[in-house]
């Protein structure tokens, strides 16, 4: 039976132990809350951005009989390279949170250099970055303590040079992989092709474009759009992964303060049981020494 001075001790480190996660769950849950509704207002945004490309992109189809001459909406089969673009968090306590995303993105890799397509790897989050580094995968480009607190500006700043690669035919995709939220208790890996924008829509119109303005100025705004959307579907991306790391590490506290909670019940009967027989062990040595006095 283990000692009981050891047996107080571990309960009391248990205990400390318990009392962080459970402050640690009710952090993470506050920023939640605000984070999830920032989330929403976003995504409201991006679908409404989303909407305008359409109707301008609809509009110069309308003009121009041979279709729409636009790198942005360039359907490429057969890409040469592609840029992936991966979102974890830079802390650590949350959980599969981060393996999730990192898993996605192997994945992505090994079947892009299976069809013989070069892939060039952009990392936000420092357990991503780390991870990558350190099984020597070469990365293109990082950032760290972005996606800790999401800034549209670095993030406008980041897919700057991300859009310029793409528009002078360096690469010939560009995909954002993070781990998205869905709710409180449920993340999902979110795969996302932000250039070229999917042309696939143009064939699926059937109410004509209420813009009036001329096919240049139309042009003139599509390619405006597109780099503000590019850039603010990189900024919700951030803000979505945000949501989700909170919530994946609410869960993850709660779950440690459950495991800690069983610990200490645990190790208190074991206590108990140590404590009974150390009494019991007394008595029998007290009674032992009377029955030799007499």
């Amino acid at each position: 039976m283990a000692n009981l001075k050891d047996i107080k001790r571990k309960i009391k480190s248990v205990k400390s132990t318990e009392k962080t996660t459970r402050a640690m769950k009710l952090v993470s849950t506050a920023k939640l809350k605000r984070t999830e509704e920032l989330a929403k207002k976003s995504k409201v945004y991006a679908q409404k951005l989303t909407e305008l490309i359409d109707d301008i992109a609809y509009s110069m189809k309308q003009y121009k009989a041979g279709g729409i001459e636009s790198r942005y909406l360039e359907s490429i089969k057969n890409p040469a390279v592609v840029d992936i673009i991966f979102v974890t968090a830079d802390k650590g306590l949350c959980g599969g949170f981060n393996s999730q995303t990192i898993k996605k993105v192997k994945s992505l890799i090994a079947e892009y250099k299976s069809k013989k397509i070069k892939v060039r790897l952009r990392g936000i989050g420092k357990k991503g970055v780390e991870y990558f580094r350190f099984n020597e995968v070469e990365l293109y480009d990082s950032i760290i303590d972005l996606s800790a607190s999401p800034d549209y500006s670095r993030a406008a700043k980041f897919m700057d040079g991300v859009i310029e690669g793409f528009v002078n035919g360096e690469t010939d995709s560009v995909i954002i992989v993070h781990n998205g939220y869905v709710n409180m208790i449920t993340q999902e890996v979110k795969e996302v092709k932000v250039l070229p924008i999917d042309p696939e829509y143009l064939e699926k119109r059937e109410q004509p474009s209420a813009m009036e303005q001329e096919p240049e100025d139309d042009e003139e705004m599509l390619n405006a759009l597109v780099h503000k959307y590019v850039r603010y579907s990189m900024y919700y991306a951030l803000i979505d992964s945000l949501a989700a790391e909170h919530s994946a590490r609410m869960q993850a506290m709660d779950a440690a303060s459950n495991n800690a909670k069983e610990m200490i019940r645990k190790l208190s009967i074991e206590y108990n049981k140590a404590r009974q027989e150390s009494i019991t062990t007394e008595l029998i040595e007290i009674i032992s020494g009377m029955e030799a006095l007499k």
